[in-house]
């Protein structure tokens, strides 16, 4: 009996060794960039499993402040893992990884002649992530104040959790408008229909960083395929600005 358990505890343990998983919390402008790195990772080390989960960035700080489970932190706002490497919550070193871009964008209304479209008395709704907790939505404001039509419009404005939120309210037409992260309107579904990409001086820059929070060597592992060309070319394809 004693051997059998022995030869069980010595299987699990094996079991253990061999199959790694990584968890991983990222800002909602990185869902189907990092989804593709993910698997391509997978592809290659199939010992591995790579969980990732995707929300605003503030809220997903306070989730790891709060003790949450994650091996690696994406924010679209470095602030936020520096914060977290101060105060003793990560254990790497805290990297920029690229730079976000903002846009306008609907499948109703022509935004090609950029803010001043919002003027328009047609648009009811127009979409942002909180400004609040989410870096793209704290961009938006700032670009919508720089170019004069903050309080013309305020009235219209909802918010999204985060940006994909944001993005899923003009495509239910929830809204008539949103303004969202470059990578979303790059992916297949939304690349079609014509936008504007919104001037970079007219917000802070939004400069994204990540952070090891977790001591896991899977997790090490995944970011010295993340720091690849062939990663940094994916994040390319979907609209960031590689540092």
């Amino acid at each position: 009996m004693k051997f059998k358990l022995l030869l069980a505890s010595l299987i699990f343990t094996s079991t253990y060794l061999m199959a790694g998983e990584v968890n991983i919390v990222a800002a909602s402008d990185m869902k189907f960039a990092l989804d593709e790195i993910a698997k391509v990772y997978m592809s290659r080390h199939s010992e591995t499993k790579i969980n990732t989960m995707f929300g605003s960035s503030g809220k997903a700080f306070t989730q790891i402040s709060n003790g949450a489970p994650y091996d690696i932190y994406y924010s679209a706002d470095i602030d936020y893992p520096k914060k977290l490497k101060v105060s003793g919550q990560a254990v790497g070193e805290v990297k920029p990884y690229a730079i976000g871009r903002i846009v306008l964008w609907s499948n109703t209304v022509n935004t090609t002649k950029g803010m001043e479209s919002l003027l328009s008395p047609n648009i009811k709704k127009i979409a942002i992530a909180n400004p609040e907790h989410a870096p793209y939505g704290r961009a938006a404001v700032a670009a919508l104040k720089y170019y004069g039509v903050y309080d013309k419009i305020k009235d219209k404005l909802i918010y999204g959790e985060n940006i994909n939120q944001t993005a899923q309210y003009v495509q239910t037409k929830a809204a008539d408008v949103a303004i969202l992260a470059l990578s979303l309107v790059s992916t297949p579904q939304l690349k079609g229909t014509p936008s504007y990409l919104i001037p970079n001086n007219s917000h802070p820059e939004l400069l994204q960083g990540y952070v090891l929070v977790k001591n896991n060597p899977e997790a090490r592992e995944f970011l010295t395929f993340f720091e690849t060309k062939e990663a940094n070319t994916i994040l390319k394809e979907y609209g960031f600005v590689v540092q």
